[in-house]
């Protein structure tokens, strides 16, 4: 919030002295980034409150609440500096010391790029949607700043058309970004399961444990940092419930290794002549 601060009041410093529309849509961006990263705060401050009477899976979720806000500001922005740019389309006006332009965009990519690279170490410790959110955001700020360097500079070369044509890429680009931002929140919303490279990787992990015979009903899911699986698996029904317990009591210690905070149920069934993945329907073989 502190970097979006300072690049908010530097780049409307520059769009009010230079009337720049690339500028503007920088200054919009940025404007975004600062909302953002408040909504981020907010989210991620509610998605590490543990568990408790009326949130038994935790606050997990709000991290994807804070994920459509991000989006839909973002997307309604767009279209405002779209329809900015239009109208200096047709009614193009000049763009004055250009040089202001160039001079805050290249102070905006050395504070984003320190900030990038913070987020990025951030998002790879945690997996948190709402920093990999905020993260894309100031990441294309990048791109951003050089496209506004690249505009001003035709502008100095007396090519005024381009301030506008600018405006508008950014303006797709944001809209493009709104877009990256929606789509897992979404997913996390509606309790989309694991890729299907870890699901696979579950189910091998859950055969090859002692005793196990075979493995259905497995389902997956993410709220935030927080991931969910549950699953049945089949052992031989002479077993005692006693040893049936200890098995299943393996298969999660195995897979709490390998998938760490992450809440594991466990239902025991005798095992049956193949096991049946009830969420895909699909056949699963059985451990030979």
């Amino acid at each position: 919030m502190t970097v979006a601060i300072m690049l908010v009041v530097g780049k409307a410093l520059a769009w009010w002295f230079s009337q720049s529309v690339a500028m503007l849509g920088s200054l919009t961006d940025s404007s975004l980034d600062l909302l953002a990263s408040l909504a981020t705060l907010f989210a991620v401050k509610t998605a590490i409150v543990p568990p408790d009477a009326n949130h038994r899976f935790g606050h997990g979720k709000a991290e994807a609440l804070a994920g459509l806000f991000q989006s839909a500001v973002m997307a309604g922005s767009a279209i405002f500096l779209f329809l900015q740019s239009l109208e200096r389309v047709v009614d193009p006006q000049p763009v004055q010391t250009p040089v202001i332009v160039v001079a805050m965009s290249v102070f905006a990519i050395g504070l984003t790029l320190v900030l990038v690279m913070f987020q990025q170490s951030v998002v790879r410790k945690t997996g948190s949607l709402a920093v990999a959110g905020d993260h894309l955001h100031y990441k294309g700020d990048l791109l951003l700043n050089v496209g506004v360097i690249a505009a001003a500079v035709a502008l100095m070369l007396e090519f005024p058309i381009l301030d506008p044509v600018a405006g508008i890429m950014i303006a797709l680009y944001i809209l493009f970004s709104a877009m990256g931002v929606l789509r897992p929140a979404v997913a996390m919303l509606m309790d989309r399961e694991f890729p299907d490279e870890e699901r696979e990787t579950i189910f091998n992990l859950v055969m090859e444990s002692p005793g196990v015979k075979g493995l259905h009903a497995l389902k997956t899911r993410e709220a935030g940092r927080d991931r969910f699986m549950q699953m049945h698996i089949e052992v031989d029904s002479d077993l005692t419930v006693r040893a049936a317990h200890l098995i299943a009591h393996e298969v999660e210690a195995t897979l709490g290794e390998h998938y760490p905070d992450t809440e594991i149920i466990i239902h025991v069934d005798p095992v049956s002549d193949r096991s049946i993945d009830l969420t895909s329907q699909e056949i699963l073989p059985e451990k030979e």
